[in-house]
């Protein structure tokens, strides 16, 4: 008599817990998968629950500040941090696009509290085949835990900028989930120039076929910052297409940075098209960088899948190239980092203005002009 066993996989091989419930998430101890990365002990501003104030931001066109029960809240965080700003955020920034609204210029969101721990959270909508870029400030002047969602209806495009530049003192929490529905498109850029402990969670999924997903990120860290960027792409529906390009510049004793790269395919996601880079720059001795990209495939029906990563120093003929023609070291190793965004920013479509002020707030950082505050 012979026996026939059959096996399957298990649906998450590194299942995640979801809730909009605080005590539904352990606090972390560090040993966790997604906090061994970690200083937890720098962000218990964040994860002990405190009462804080709600951030707001300036009304405008398509732009309001309302009642958290005014807008529903469907998202369910995936860690504790996710989870208390969503409790006790008690107003959502709305920013909603009516479909078949195209609209050229960037909406720009200037988050805001008022006392040294704010939560908040951002509701970004934008209805079927609606159009817009939209350009979002975190206050770093106080330690801030945000909610930010962006939801696209069929055939919508966005492009939604994360700006996080400002005081070096302060921490910083930012969980990103963007639902990309069917034929539409999305860009996420996160620009991290300011900060003392950062760490921000990009995620995306797909609400049905032909959705595509870039999200990219530009980080500069010195002076000791310690910056994560933890990203999660599920793709569970088909022929839908993700790409990720995050790059990161590192100088100074202490300072660190993770990026941490996750991309799920659902079994039943055929024809899934995803790729996933990461970049980081060491100017010096001092810093460090961890990397770590991971792919599961749970089909090998697909348009094509890989990631890559890797970590180093300045390219000496680049520097050789600028001081042959009489560019000192220091402005030289500058100028080197400015072309190393290049890549990550010019993957999004600005306005003239917006995109000088963008390369000029990296320009402050590394010092080619003068230092300052982030641009108005």
């Amino acid at each position: 008599m012979s026996v026939t066993s059959t096996s399957r996989p298990p649906v998450d091989h590194g299942p995640r817990v979801t809730s909009a419930d605080p005590a539904d998430f352990g606090y972390p101890t560090g040993f966790e998968e997604e906090w061994r990365f970690t200083p937890v002990a720098d962000f218990h501003a964040v994860l002990d629950g405190r009462a804080g104030t709600t951030m707001s931001a300036d009304s405008g066109p398509y732009v309001q500040t309302v009642q958290r029960d005014a807008v529903r809240r469907t998202w369910l965080s995936t860690d504790l941090p996710g989870a208390i700003a969503s409790e006790n955020a008690l107003q959502t920034v709305l920013v909603d696009i009516p479909a078949d609204t195209v609209i050229d210029e960037p909406i720009r969101v200037r988050l805001r509290g008022s006392e040294a721990l704010s939560y908040g959270y951002v509701h970004i909508r934008l209805g079927s085949h609606a159009s817009a870029t939209v350009l979002v400030e975190q206050d770093l002047d106080r330690d801030t835990s945000v909610v930010m969602i962006t939801e696209l209806g069929p055939g919508a495009q966005a492009q939604v900028l994360s700006i996080a530049d400002g005081s070096h003192a302060s921490v910083h929490h930012l969980h990103w989930h963007a639902q990309v529905d069917r034929d539409a498109t999305f860009t996420g850029l996160v620009v991290t120039l300011g900060g003392h402990r950062v760490r921000i969670l990009p995620t995306a999924s797909f609400a049905a076929r032909g959705g595509s997903a870039t999200l990219l990120g530009a980080f500069l860290g010195s002076a000791g910052q310690f910056c994560e960027h933890r990203l999660f792409v599920e793709h569970d529906q088909p022929h839908c297409s993700s790409n990720v390009v995050y790059k990161g510049a590192l100088e100074g004793k202490g300072t660190r940075s993770v990026w941490i790269g996750d991309v799920l395919v659902r079994r039943g996601a055929v024809g899934t098209d995803t790729y996933e880079l990461n970049r980081n720059l060491l100017l010096d001795d001092g810093p460090r960088a961890d990397s770590v990209p991971n792919l599961e495939l749970e089909t090998g029906d697909i348009a094509g899948a890989g990631h890559a990563s890797a970590t180093g120093r300045f390219d000496d003929e680049q520097m050789f190239y600028l001081q042959a023609r009489g560019i000192d070291e220091q402005t030289a190793r500058q100028l080197v980092v400015r072309g190393f965004f290049a890549d990550v920013l010019s993957r999004v479509s600005l306005p003239v203005e917006e995109a000088a002020g963008l390369i000029s707030r990296i320009d402050r950082r590394l010092g080619l002009v003068a230092t300052g505050g982030g641009d108005d």
